[in-house]
């Protein structure tokens, strides 16, 4: 390290000047004032004894002497000077630090006794040092008498803790499953009337498992959490005696071959329109549907009482589900034999209308994968989304070795891909002539697999025998 002047070291800052003072090795360097680090670090370089600082003298002198409370007038410090002065060997001088500590202990108020605390620091520290560390007094404990309550509850034997509750085992539910409209549901564990014990199923299960109103499953619950009030289930481990693992490898409805509907279903019905229906445009298990027309035709009419014929049929599972009727129609499917799943009226918006028909379309399918018939009537198709419209007509099927899903919709023209269109005449309609049916646009493919041959013929007459009336009639 480069020797550094008196110049150097006043014009450096205290960080620096600590910096050095470390590098020197100079012992409580940071609790000495600028001047006396100063003084240190040169006479540290030149390898002697810092002398007195005439700077720090003069400073010292100028700073005014007051006598602070409980110390010594500055005459008794004078002749204790003299008194030392004499005592000490002839020839020798008191060290300049001595000398500035009995100088400042003249009294000069705060600043002569913060000195005096720094020095008895320095003492304090040094004492520290040269004392081993094995010999060092501990210092005693204070032990502060405690009040009898405090003591008597000190000495009294904490209970021991008890130990926690194992977890219970699984709590096994079972019961018939009922959805919802949003495609979630409950375990009805009394069916078919609801109850508090009655267990949550979220969509998420229904549509893993594909459940369906009606189904039985089994498995596990666990307690309703703060803010709900059934218990919910944790897994679907059996459905209608199955295990539902085997349901779940089971193969996709779209997989499943599907054929021509060849079941034929009877209306049965005195009605002139369903009479027309059901003999000119015959339909079965597994039949693609619609009934179209112009406005004020008559189809929500017409589809409103072939529900009713087909109400009441165990081997059928009808569901209904109105999107973009009126709002009088729907209290008119309510008060019917089949009230309605889902209802939005026509002022519903489109993603409204596919969300009351999707659901219900996805429920019959996994029906038909089981074996069941379903049959599902909608009215109608005009609001929703031609993508909806068409999924909804194409679940219609009759599979092979299974069940079916039959579609019968209500719409302004045919959607495409149907096999049974059912065309009103709204002009038949209008002046109250019923049948109210077009036959010339009216028609069933492969009907002599729902009628047999003959009877096929014979429609295809009559529709021959109407369209030449009606270009007579043009």
């Amino acid at each position: 390290m480069s020797v550094l002047d008196r110049a150097a070291l006043e014009a450096s800052p205290l960080a620096d000047l600590h910096a050095v003072a470390s590098e020197l090795s100079i012992d409580g360097y940071r609790r000495l004032r600028r001047a006396e680090l100063i003084a240190a670090i040169l006479h540290k370089q030149d390898g002697t004894e810092p002398a007195d600082d005439p700077a720090q003298d003069a400073a010292d002198d100028a700073e005014p002497e007051v006598s602070a409370p409980g110390t010594a007038a500055e005459g008794d410090d004078e002749a204790d000077a003299e008194a030392s002065k004499a005592s000490a060997p002839d020839g020798d001088e008191e060290p300049s630090g001595t000398r500035r500590r009995r100088r400042r202990r003249g009294g000069r108020g705060r600043a002569g006794a913060r000195d005096e605390e720094e020095d008895a620091e320095d003492a304090s520290s040094a004492a520290e040092e040269e004392t081993p560390k094995a010999e060092k007094p501990k210092p005693e404990r204070t032990r502060t008498a405690k009040p009898k309550t405090e003591r008597a509850k000190a000495e009294k034997p904490k209970p021991e803790p008890e130990a926690e509750p194992e977890p219970d085992e699984e709590q096994l539910v079972e019961g018939v499953v009922e959805l919802l409209g949003n495609g979630s549901g409950f375990v009805r564990v009394d069916p078919p009337d609801p109850s508090d014990e009655d267990v949550y199923i979220s969509s998420a299960q229904v549509k893993r498992c594909e459940l369906v109103s009606g189904d039985r499953v089994a498995g596990p619950k666990r307690a309703p959490r703060r803010s709900e009030r059934f218990a919910s289930l944790i897994r679907i481990e059996t459905i209608n005696g199955r295990p539902a693992a085997e349901l779940a490898d089971s193969v996709r409805f779209d997989d499943l071959p599907a054929a021509f509907p060849s079941d034929r279903l009877k209306v049965g019905s005195d009605d002139p329109t369903l009479k027309a229906i059901e003999w000119l445009t015959p339909f079965g298990k597994g039949s693609r549907v619609t009934i179209v027309g112009p406005a004020r035709s008559g189809k929500t009419e017409a589809l409103r009482r072939l529900t009713a014929a087909l109400a009441g049929r165990e081997e059928l599972t009808l569901t209904v589900v109105l999107a973009g009727v009126r709002p009088e129609e729907i209290t008119e499917w309510a008060q019917g034999p089949v009230p309605p799943v889902a209802a939005v009226s026509f002022a519903a918006s489109e993603d409204a209308q596919n969300s009351a028909i999707e659901p219900v379309i996805d429920q019959a399918r996994r029906l038909a994968a089981r074996g069941a018939d379903a049959v599902v009537l909608i009215d109608g198709l005009d609001g929703c989304s031609p993508q909806i419209a068409r999924k909804a007509l194409a679940a219609a099927r009759n599979l092979i070795d299974s069940g079916s899903v039959t579609i019968v919709a209500t719409a302004s023209a045919p959607i495409g891909g149907e096999t049974t269109v059912i065309a009103l005449d709204v002009a038949l309609a209008s002046i109250g002539r019923f049948p109210a049916l077009d036959l010339v646009t009216s028609g069933t493919i492969r009907p002599e697999l729902l009628v047999g041959q003959a009877a096929a013929d014979a429609i295809a007459r009559i529709r021959a025998e109407a369209s030449e009336d009606d270009d007579d009639v043009q």
